[in-house]
């Protein structure tokens, strides 16, 4: 379940067993409607979620989290920094 916040962000809640629901509309987005993977990865004050062998995991991977903080520190626009 998810506590809607603003378009395209949410709080979602995780279960004791480390669960929760991807929305349906980033299900039909990333074309996994039907069930799929998913990659996780952990930047240390951040994880990142993409859809399994899609071209966005290629830069995930190469964005380290010293490499992803000096990124969003270079933001100017302070809404888009809070993103």
């Amino acid at each position: 379940m998810s506590i809607p916040q603003e378009p395209g962000h949410a709080i979602y809640r995780v279960s004791a067993r480390g669960q929760f629901s991807l929305p349906a509309s980033a299900r039909r987005r990333w074309g996994i409607e039907g069930g799929g993977e998913v990659e996780l990865f952990d930047l240390g004050d951040a994880v990142v979620m993409l859809p399994a062998g899609s071209a966005r995991t290629s830069v995930a991977r190469a964005l380290s989290a010293d490499l992803y903080r000096q990124h969003v520190e270079a933001i100017v626009d302070p809404d888009l920094r809070d993103e």
